[in-house]
């Protein structure tokens, strides 16, 4: 994503809207704060805060393994305490596969995109908290949360990375607004090949097939005929590939007139 930190974050904000904050409490390692931008950027969501990052921050080590999610980095905050990074928030979550004594409910992966999409709608400001690598969230942290959002991982093995944590709520997120590829995907369907079209291609196809030997024994001609004819009928071929398939044959019949002469 080319142009100025703020030109990126002009151009994610504009497209996706207000997203929710991502507050990573006391992370430790600069590759984990990179990599987790990196998965925010993917999804849209550009409001990252840090609290109280082990190694200080800015971290030179985020950079690599942020591939290029510089604008999230450079505009990321930077707090002592994660009740100054949550002081403007209304709805927050706490990200956490451990049970808590805690009288806080805890929602699932198949509820909280479209909870935290409408709060976004009406204006209302959301984050979720992660927590460091090593021990996870505090419960003085997690008290400061709405709901407890877990994924529905392994109970025998609940070890992920920070940033694939961050990338799994992305996609949360940003699959709320709907599961159909991106736009960049979408394009005019082309023109199905006409009947003319493919006769012609399949008396192409069999003429040369002719001159190469290949009806044997010729009372079986027409049965074979039918059989080369009704895969490429059942597979609606597009007046592309119609031209592209014809193109194909006469390099081929080409090829081995050549073969002959030499």
């Amino acid at each position: 994503m080319g142009g100025s930190v703020k030109d990126q974050l002009g151009r994610v904000q504009a497209d996706e809207g207000v997203c929710p904050a991502v507050i990573l409490v006391n992370p430790q390692l600069g590759e984990n704060i990179g990599a987790a931008a990196r998965a925010m950027l993917n999804f849209g969501l550009t409001d990252l805060r840090l609290v109280a990052p082990r190694d200080g921050w800015p971290n030179p080590a985020s950079e690599a393994t942020a591939a290029g999610a510089t604008s999230v980095l450079q505009s990321a905050k930077v707090y002592e305490t994660t009740s100054e990074a949550v002081a403007d928030l209304s709805f927050v979550l706490a990200a956490t596969a451990r049970r808590r004594e805690l009288e806080i409910p805890v929602i699932g992966t198949g509820d909280v995109g479209a909870i935290l999409q409408a709060h976004e709608a009406s204006g209302t400001k959301t984050g979720i908290l992660f927590g460091p690598e090593k021990a996870g969230l505090k419960n003085e942290d997690v008290v400061l949360c709405n709901q407890i959002l877990t994924y529905p991982i392994n109970p025998a093995f609940q070890s992920l990375n920070l940033a694939q944590a961050v990338g799994v709520f992305g996609y949360i997120w940003k699959s709320a607004e709907g599961t159909a590829p991106p736009v960049v995907f979408d394009r005019a369907p082309s023109e199905a090949a006409s009947r003319e079209d493919l006769v012609r291609m399949f008396e192409h196809l069999e003429d040369e097939l002719e001159k190469a030997g290949f009806f044997f024994p010729a009372a079986k001609k027409d049965l074979m005929s039918r059989n080369i004819r009704a895969p490429f009928t059942r597979a609606n071929l597009t007046e592309q590939e119609v031209r592209t398939f014809r193109g194909i044959i006469k390099a081929l019949a080409k090829g081995r007139g050549a073969g002959r002469k030499s």
